[in-house]
């Protein structure tokens, strides 16, 4: 019975079969959906923040922001909506972390990959100076006293 699961919701035992939670949390979470759903197909709710929404509807931050992640709220018809990015928590409206976290994060590896290409000129460097001077050979001749 490898498809029987706790839901990660309410704890309850089901068969995970097709969604990752039990059908009533499942229901819970459409009917939430449709909740959201209606309120922002008004027209005057149209510029409503995640914020306004949440108040209005009573439905958790989490669920709203799982709905934009999911694509099921489309940030193109509403543009006040989003989600917080991983790294800092600022409102985003696509990926996984803000333009800015991303350019700190490209940033610093671009760093490391400089330092280490200075590391490995250095030890080149080091090696071919060692090598030069195992390559130097000093003849007889030079040290005999005319």
């Amino acid at each position: 019975m490898k498809n029987v699961a706790n839901c990660p919701k309410c704890g309850a035992l089901f068969v995970k079969a097709l969604r990752p939670i039990c059908n009533p949390c499942y229901k819970e979470q459409e009917d939430n959906y449709d909740k959201v759903s209606r309120f922002m197909r008004r027209k005057q709710n149209r510029m409503a923040s995640i914020r306004e929404v949440h108040e209005k509807t009573d439905v958790p931050l989490e669920q709203i922001h799982q709905f934009v992640k999911e694509g099921r709220i489309l940030v193109t018809h509403f543009p006040n909506m989003g989600y917080p990015c991983e790294s800092c928590g600022k409102l985003i409206q696509e990926g996984r972390i803000c333009a800015s976290c991303k350019g700190n994060i490209t940033g610093g590896l671009e760093k490391i990959a400089k330092e280490k290409e200075f590391q490995q000129r250095t030890e080149e460097n080091i090696k071919a100076e060692e090598n030069a001077k195992n390559k130097t050979y000093h003849s007889l001749n030079d040290r005999i006293d005319n």
